[in-house]
Parts: structure tokens; C-alpha cells; sequence
């Protein structure tokens, strides 16, 4: 692997809370690992809010939470600032209103390093050097799922989850205040 090129032979000399939450990003390679960890995070929660809407009989929530989380992994996976903007507005806001948990706290900060990492590879776009990306591998089912899948599926849901994106963020907003003016009478 060394030999290829595609794995990275030197040690990382950050500690691991802060090469979790605030790594730094020195090449594509970095950016393709926050990439990775971001589309598993959003995964994670999509797949969590799912379950949570269906135990709670409110299943149509669900699979919408479902499909903005997961496709704005897919969006976070393929370096896409909007996808990462809108996970991470979208969680920061429901951590917000929901009761304090330090998980939320923890998944938080993650969508921000992501965030973070497809904003600097933004940047990056016309330096070659730092913006070369490792090739992407195949060979497991998690390569193939966080790596081969949002590849092949950005391009074609795109523009249509920016779409349903801003929709959410509307909607979101507006049916917390009708609840909240409901509740007040």
C-alpha cells in the first residue's frame, strides 16, 4: 500500500479528540477522510431519526428526516459546502430545541469539522498539489457504500436535494413557531 502511494506512512501527530473535532487539513487526503467520517455521521443520524419518528408512530417524518440527512451525507461525502451548511444548520438548530445531551454536542461538532474540511477544499480548487484526492477504493462494503455509492449518486440528486433542502430549512423554522404560538393560546 505504502508503495502505491495509498496509504499515509506518516503518524499523525495530533491527539485524537482533536484530530476528531478539529484536524488539521493539509491535504486532500485529509479532506477525503473528514469527507468519509462526515457522510458516516450523517448516515447515522438518518438512519437513527428514522427509527426514532417510526417508535414514535410518525413515519413520513421520518423517512423526510431520513432522506435530508442521508443525501446531505452523500452531498457532505462529495465535498458539496451547501449539503454541509444545511446538515449542520439543521442539526444545530434541533440540538437547540431538543433537551441538552452531550451526544448532540459531539455530532455537532463533527458536522462542523465537516463543514470546516469542505470549506477549505473549496479553496483548494485550483492548487493542484493540496487538492489531489486519493483514489477511492472499492473493495469492502463500507468502500463501496462510503466511497463508490455517493459518487455515482451526487451527480444525480444534486439539484434536487438543494431543492428539498431549502424547503426543509423553511419549513422547519415555520412549523416551530406555529407550534410555539399554538401552545401560547
Amino acid at each position: 500500500m505504502q508503495t502505491l502511494g495509498l496509504s499515509d506512512s506518516t503518524p499523525r501527530t495530533e491527539g485524537r479528540l482533536k484530530s476528531l473535532f478539529w484536524p488539521s487539513i493539509q491535504s486532500g487526503a485529509d479532506v477525503d477522510y473528514l469527507g468519509t467520517q462526515g457522510y458516516w455521521v450523517c448516515a447515522a443520524v438518518a438512519f437513527l431519526s428514522l427509527v426514532f419518528f417510526t417508535a414514535l408512530r410518525q413515519p413520513v417524518t421520518g423517512i423526510l428526516i431520513f432522506l435530508f440527512y442521508y443525501l446531505g451525507g452523500v452531498g457532505v461525502r462529495e465535498r458539496s459546502q451547501f449539503a454541509a451548511i444545511a446538515v449542520f444548520v439543521m442539526y444545530v438548530v434541533d440540538t437547540m430545541l431538543s433537551p441538552f445531551s452531550i451526544v448532540r454536542i459531539i455530532v455537532s461538532a463533527l458536522l462542523l469539522s465537516n463543514l470546516r474540511a469542505t470549506w477549505i477544499a473549496a479553496l483548494w480548487r485550483s492548487e493542484s498539489e493540496e487538492a489531489a484526492m486519493p483514489p477511492r477504493l472499492g473493495a469492502t462494503w463500507g468502500e463501496k457504500f462510503a466511497d463508490k455509492f455517493p459518487a455515482w449518486l451526487w451527480p444525480k440528486i444534486r439539484i434536487p436535494y438543494y431543492v428539498y433542502a431549502v424547503c426543509c430549512l423553511v419549513i422547519v423554522p415555520v412549523g416551530f413557531v406555529a407550534k410555539f404560538t399554538h401552545g401560547m393560546r
